[in-house]
């Protein structure tokens, strides 16, 4: 596990004031190695709880200690049963807020359901619906990482802290890539170039972007209701309307902007969930000449078949944090590494209980970070 280290940060990091409460909110004992991870450099002891599933599959909790008066702090990272997740941080959100918790500050390292934070046709915008359960429940405070979109800060009228892996990613890439002064930076589609121009901004690298992704991306995806009304109804308007319809869009053939030829390639992301992108990304670097491919994101879901087919694709390494757990994944696939964000949650957690400024955790973050 790759740890960053910093002597400022860990000469104060036992520091806290009386009054901290410590949960993990999950009942699925590998997602809380993180949990002890955070109470580690913390100095404080796991808070006593107990989350379990009944045998018709409702969850339960019971906190077993006081939190009267008292700042408690929830960890929850995402388990592959999403809804379970979700339903066991609710429901001791919602507990603590009756024992009369002075503040309940929820720390979710991935939020869950953030790529649904858009309309699409007749959907629903999910993101905005759980936040408001969060509220809700009695959530005073969101600490979270990474989010897929910035503007799901919005959706929540608590305070919201949006904090960065980057630091630790490019720290990973300036000591575990030995040659990385010959690497350029890749978005493996538009969307993605501003993280990759940020990247290669702070790592005095090139920068290339792939164009002409698979139809399927979700930038394609048509937005809102739009369904063209019956004839009737135009006719009702008015009897000569005749809306212009946007002409559709037709990819273009995969082309990479930017020269990978003899190079390192250092794909980066914020989800790795299904790999197929980035298997696409890595075949067409491979035949542009890239000799290395590296894939760096935040968040590493990795569902389905991803260890398999990562083993078996030109892609040398995948990098990712441990704010989902994935040790399953790493025993299936040793090209998959982690770095470990526990340090800046630990010291979040800290700076707010203590009534300290966050912005020493925001340094040097622009807008478009």
């Amino acid at each position: 596990m790759f740890c960053v280290a910093s002597t400022e940060i860990g000469a104060i990091m036992n520091i806290t004031k009386g009054g901290l409460v410590l949960f993990s909110a999950n009942s699925n004992s590998s997602c809380a190695e993180l949990s002890r991870r955070i109470a580690d450099r913390l100095g404080v002891e796991m808070g006593k709880v107990q989350v379990y599933q009944e045998p018709n599959r409702e969850t339960r909790v019971q906190i077993q200690e006081s939190v009267r008066g008292k700042d408690v702090f929830i960890i929850q990272t995402v388990s592959k049963d999403v809804n379970t997740t979700i339903m066991e941080l609710l429901i001791m959100v919602y507990a603590c807020k009756t024992s009369c918790a002075k503040s309940i500050i929820g720390v979710i390292p991935y939020f869950p359901y953030s790529k649904q934070c858009k309309m699409r046709k007749r959907g629903s915008i999910v993101s905005k619906l759980l936040a408001s359960m969060m509220c809700k429940a009695g959530l005073t405070h969101l600490i979270t990482m990474d989010l897929h979109q910035k503007e799901i800060q919005g959706f929540f009228n608590i305070p919201v802290d949006n904090l960065r892996a980057s630091p630790f990613l490019l720290q990973y890439i300036q000591e575990e890539i030995p040659d990385y002064r010959n690497a350029v930076i890749v978005a493996k589609s538009p969307a993605s170039a501003k993280r990759a121009q940020s990247f290669a901004e702070r790592l005095r690298l090139g920068i290339a972007v792939i164009h002409g992704e698979a139809q399927d991306a979700e930038s394609d995806l048509v937005d809102g209701r739009h369904s063209p009304p019956t004839a009737k109804s135009v006719a009702a308007i008015h009897p000569s309307l005749e809306i212009p319809m946007l002409i559709p869009k037709e990819k273009p053939p995969i082309t990479v902007v930017g020269d990978v030829g003899g190079r390192i390639a250092i794909i980066v992301d914020d989800i790795i969930d299904d790999v197929d992108s980035f298997l696409a990304a890595a075949e067409t670097l491979k035949e542009r000449g890239a000799y290395k491919i590296f894939v760096m994101a935040t968040h590493g879901l990795l569902s389905s078949d991803a260890p398999r087919l990562i083993e078996e694709s030109a892609i040398d390494e995948v990098v990712v944090t441990n704010t989902i757990p994935h040790e399953i994944q790493k025993l299936q696939c040793p090209k998959i590494k982690t770095v470990d964000i526990s340090m800046i949650l630990s010291e979040a957690i800290r700076r707010i209980h203590n009534g300290e400024s966050m912005s020493y955790l925001f340094r040097n973050i622009g807008l478009d970070d």
